[in-house]
C-alpha cells in the first residue's frame, strides 16, 4: 500500500530566535520548550531518546547514547545552547545515572507498556503546551515534538551535504535522507523559477 507524501514543514531561524529569547513562560511550558530545543540543537533527536538522556551520556563535551529505533551508537557535540538547558536540569541532578529530564524518573523501566505510556503522555503534554507557546508568541504554523526534526532540516536546507545530514539525521541509508531533505530544499527551484518569469 502507498502512502501519499506528507508535506513537512519547520520552523525557519526568526521563529527559532523567538522561541530561544522566550522569558515569561509557567514551569510546564519551559520544561516542553527546553524539550523541544534540545531535540532541535541535536539534529532532531527523537523525543524517546531525549527522555532517556542520562548524566552519564554527557562527558567530554559530547552526548553519547544508543538510538531506540536501530541501536545504533551515537556521539555528538554538546552545543553550547544545549548547555544552558543541562544547567536548567542540574538541580534536581541525583547521581550521574540519573535521568536529565523527569519524565522516566517514575518508570517501570522493566516494564515496555509503562514505558511507553509515560513517552505518549509527555508528549502529548508538550505538544499541549507548544501549541500555547507558539500562539503566544505570533507563531502560526504548528509546532509539535516532531516539528523540531523537520525545522532542523528546514534550516540545513541545501547548506549541508547530504553525507554529513545523513550521519547527523542517523539515516542507515542515504537515500531516506535526501527524500527527507527534498522537503527542505528550494533555492534551486526558486532559482530556476526566477529564471523563467523574470525575464
Amino acid at each position: 500500500m502507498k502512502f501519499p507524501d506528507t508535506y513537512k514543514v519547520g520552523l525557519n531561524k526568526k521563529e527559532i530566535q523567538i522561541f530561544e529569547t522566550i522569558i515569561f513562560l509557567t514551569e510546564i511550558e519551559r520544561h516542553s520548550l527546553n524539550v523541544w530545543l534540545y531535540i532541535f540543537y541535536f539534529a532532531g533527536m527523537r523525543v524517546s531518546d531525549v527522555l532517556f538522556t542520562k548524566w552519564s551520556m554527557i562527558y567530554d563535551g559530547r552526548l553519547h547514547y544508543r538510538m531506540g529505533k536501530n541501536n545504533k551508537i551515537v556521539s555528538l557535540k554538546i552545543p553550547v545552547k544545549a548547555l544552558d538547558i543541562l544547567d536548567y536540569y542540574q538541580r534536581d541532578k541525583n547521581g550521574n545515572d540519573d535521568f536529565v529530564f523527569p519524565e522516566m524518573k517514575k518508570a517501570d523501566l522493566n516494564n515496555s507498556k509503562d514505558i511507553y505510556n509515560k513517552i505518549k503522555v509527555a508528549t502529548s503534554k508538550f505538544n499541549t503546551n507548544l501549541k500555547t507557546i507558539a500562539k503566544k508568541n505570533g507563531i502560526e504554523k504548528k509546532v509539535t515534538m516532531h516539528i523540531a526534526r523537520h525545522t532542523f532540516g528546514n534550516i540545513a536546507g541545501d547548506s549541508i551535504h547530504p553525507l554529513m545530514l545523513q550521519k547527523l539525521y542517523r539515516h542507515s541509508d542515504l537515500k531516506t535522507t535526501i527524500n527527507y531533505q527534498a522537503n527542505f530544499i528550494h533555492k534551486e527551484a526558486d532559482e530556476a523559477l526566477d529564471s523563467v518569469i523574470n525575464f
